[in-house]
């Protein structure tokens, strides 16, 4: 079962935020860390055994806003000096 628990959190990301993958693969409870680090954030995601979809899904989510944004990128250079 995967679980998460309440939280929000604004952040905007960086050129020069920062990623980490730690594994903690003890044997009673292995699990996956996972931070996203900004000068004044730090998140930090802890996977357990059986949340590797929900990564995924995160992972794709995060993949379809960077080509969104790469999307109005080109956008808003297109539109420079034709006003």
């Amino acid at each position: 079962m995967t679980q998460m628990d309440n939280i929000s959190v604004t952040s905007h990301l960086k050129v020069d935020t920062r990623t980490r993958v730690t594994a903690f693969p003890g044997r009673a409870r292995p699990f996956v860390s996972l931070r996203i680090e900004g000068d004044a954030v730090e998140i930090a995601l802890l996977c357990s055994l059986g949340s590797a979809d929900a990564l995924r899904t995160l992972a794709t989510a995060a993949s379809e806003a960077a080509a969104t944004l790469d999307a109005l990128t080109a956008d808003a250079a297109e539109g420079v000096g034709h006003e």
